[in-house]
């Protein structure tokens, strides 16, 4: 695992070393990312330079050096991840003629593109990646990434440099960076904790998608005096609406136990791929269904025990170490767990807006980065089991809304309306006072904190014709975020988009589909990659294995949801491991108790940063709506925290930003 950064400039005149120098600059901000090696390429004639800092996973002698120039002298590469199938590609090419001076997977992937091109290559690599690629023959330069979106490139125009970059510090080491913030970005960081690609928080910096390839060509352009009259094109060398496609057209027709055999096969073998490595490797264990069958895989797969991990929390709501250990027992792995407490975690908060790099509302980025930090201390390389909720129907949300939209979407529109304004006539505070006197005789199901502000969600989702616009406000963070961000306009998802939807089989696969490809990568792979590479980490997904990815989507509805409950048969696979008695629990989720310390341990922090002449000041927010949550949460009348949470995560980056930027 490593970062990569570089440009081209638009300003005449770099001298090789002053381009050296600038990409040293960048690549000095990504030494955590990669510790062990350094490396820079310049071209005075087309103003480029390369830049890559390396963590040694796969060859760890100077023949996986990079930026790497292909044998025929075309190609200088840059390259961030993994190709789990390298040595099926190496063997493939050497029969082509290709000859290998190392074993390094960059050193194949170089050849492929020699041989098969970028496109293909990319098409026939098995692996998470970032990359950037000059072509000094046809004078382009090409950025990817992959096809599930675990490895992140910004990208953009900056003050006359094309820039690049694993993540955003090293394009602000560029010389007078000045890009402004971006405000229509900020609404979706209030809507959904993150910030979506293409968008970032800089106006004109981007993000890659999902498997999206964007070339830069320079000889289109090499009458032009102006570079930045450029305009990259892009596409896409996977597309996962193909694979949905795909699955509906050819099911999976099997038995159960066909099915179960199956998934186990395609996930043992994606288990095993990514336990290649020249360096010590375990597993992040929660003790959840995912996790645990990665774990399980892995120990079968293993001679020695496994190198296990996990996080827990004094506050039993919030702990599941318990029950990772639990399974940790039961696989025989060699298991190391770590309680964390409030203090622990003032102690990384000042820290996030450093790792993320841009503003990022997920609190569980905090254990996510510990248990990262605890595992970096005995392994270079841990398996996680991200990717089983989206694949394999895991969220309790998928079906809190079928059962929603299923009851309410057939009522008349008028009835639906007539009933959220009633709804909406009782504040939040009373129905909480309603619900609270009726306790005694309200069944179980209806015993729920805060009744008010679910109520008043409720209101907002039948508000909605389209389930898709349901399920969006089912967990959007703010459901108004232009009421707090002022002078912007939010802009278009796919959640919003209803132009490219492919065709699925019930509402629970529509919710699958827009998670993987907005959540999963913009959230869980994004809050996976900051804080594990912030501790020079690398983690791998055997759940995002291309082939498992392909095989889930031709699982039937009815493999993967059963009884109101999902990952059916990821279940099933995981019980011919682990007792059943160790998984069948309730879903806890990895988080924090913000809630409760904004109210104690975190209130001095919050309150600085929610400071009304501060948030005046900057411009941003509007005071009066920021500050009456702030008061509403403080005095319990209203649970706000996942909607400030997503404040205060931009109040503190920015002020990072301006203290680094001086």
């Amino acid at each position: 695992m490593c970062g990569i950064a570089g440009f081209i400039s638009n300003r005449k005149g770099h001298s090789e070393e002053q381009l050296a120098d600038l990409a040293q600059r960048m690549t000095e901000t990504l030494v955590h990312r990669g510790p062990d090696d350094s490396g820079v390429f310049t071209d005075e004639r087309v103003q480029m330079a390369l830049g890559f800092r390396r963590l040694s996973i796969i060859d760890l002698s100077s023949e996986g050096h990079q930026p790497m120039r292909s044998a025929s002298g075309r190609y200088q590469l840059v390259f961030n991840g993994e190709i789990y199938n390298f040595t099926e590609l190496s063997a493939d090419l050497e029969k082509l003629g290709h000859r290998f001076r190392g074993h390094s997977d960059t050193e194949v992937l170089l050849a492929g593109i020699e041989q098969w091109g970028l496109t293909e290559t990319l098409k026939r690599a098995n692996g998470m990646l970032a990359l950037a690629l000059w072509d000094d023959a046809r004078r382009e330069l090409s950025l990817a990434r992959d096809r599930a979106g675990k490895k992140p490139v910004y990208f953009g125009w900056v003050n006359g440099f094309f820039a690049f970059a694993s993540e955003l510090k090293a394009i602000r080491a560029l010389p007078d960076f000045n890009a402004r913030i971006n405000r229509d970005a900020l609404t979706l960081l209030l809507r959904h904790n993150y910030i979506a690609a293409p968008y970032s928080i800089y106006e004109g910096l981007f993000k890659l998608r999902q498997a999206e390839v964007l070339t830069l060509p320079l000889e289109a352009v090499s009458q032009r005096h102006d570079l930045a009259d450029l305009e990259p094109y892009s596409h896409r060398f996977w597309s996962f609406e193909d694979v949905l496609r795909e699955g509906m057209e050819r099911p999976f027709e099997g038995t159960d136990e066909q099915a179960c055999d199956e998934l186990e096969a395609c996930l043992g073998e994606a288990v095993a791929d990514r336990m290649v490595a020249d360096v010590p490797l375990g597993a992040l264990l929660s003790g959840g269904i995912d996790s645990s069958t990665v774990a399980a895989l892995m120990q079968r797969a293993s001679a020695t025990p496994i190198k296990t991990f996990s996080i827990g929390f004094h506050e039993e709501d919030h702990n599941e170490a318990v029950h990772a250990k639990q399974v940790a027992a039961h696989l025989g792995t060699n298991h190391t767990e770590l309680y964390v407490s409030p203090k622990d975690v003032l102690s990384v908060i000042p820290r996030m807006p450093e790792i993320y790099d841009e503003p990022f509302g997920d609190e569980s980025s905090i254990p996510v980065y510990l248990l990262s930090r605890l595992a970096r201390e005995k392994v270079t390389v841990a398996l996680s089991g991200d990717g089983g909720d989206e694949l394999f129907a895991g969220y309790t949300r998928y079906f809190y809304a079928q059962d929603f939209i299923s009851r309410f979407q057939k009522m008349p529109r008028s009835a639906r309306r007539t009933l959220a304004a009633t709804i909406d006539q009782i504040p939040p505070r009373a129905w909480n006072g309603i619900f609270g006197a009726l306790g005694p005789i309200l069944p179980a199901a209806l015993r729920e904190p805060n009744p008010g502000d679910k109520l008043h969600k409720l209101s907002t989702m039948l508000r909605q014709n389209d389930s898709v616009a349901m399920y969006r406000d089912l967990f959007s963070q703010w459901r108004r975020p232009l009421d707090a961000v002022l002078s912007a306009n939010e802009p278009s998802t796919p959640l919003t988009d209803q132009s490219n939807r492919p065709p699925v089989r019930d509402l629970i696969e529509r919710m699958m589909q827009l998670d993987f490809q907005t959540y999963l990568p913009e959230n869980i792979l994004t809050k996976v990659d900051r804080a594990s590479m912030a501790t020079s980490l690398e983690v791998r997904c055997p759940l995002l294995d291309p082939n498992v990815i392909a095989l889930a989507w031709r699982l039937s509805p009815q493999l993967k949801v059963r009884d109101k409950k999902g990952k059916w048969l990821l279940r099933e696979v995981l019980y011919r491991h682990v007792p059943k008695e160790l998984i069948e629990r309730p879903k806890q989720g990895f988080d924090v108790p913000v809630g409760s310390w904004l109210r104690g341990e975190l209130r001095d922090w919050a309150e600085a940063l929610l400071d009304p002449i501060k948030l005046r000041d900057n411009g941003f927010f509007d005071p009066t709506v920021v500050r009456r949550r702030w008061s509403e949460h403080l005095d319990g009348s209203r649970n706000w925290h996942y909607s400030l949470w997503d404040v205060l995560m931009f109040q503190a980056w920015h002020e990072h930003a301006e203290h680094t930027s001086t």
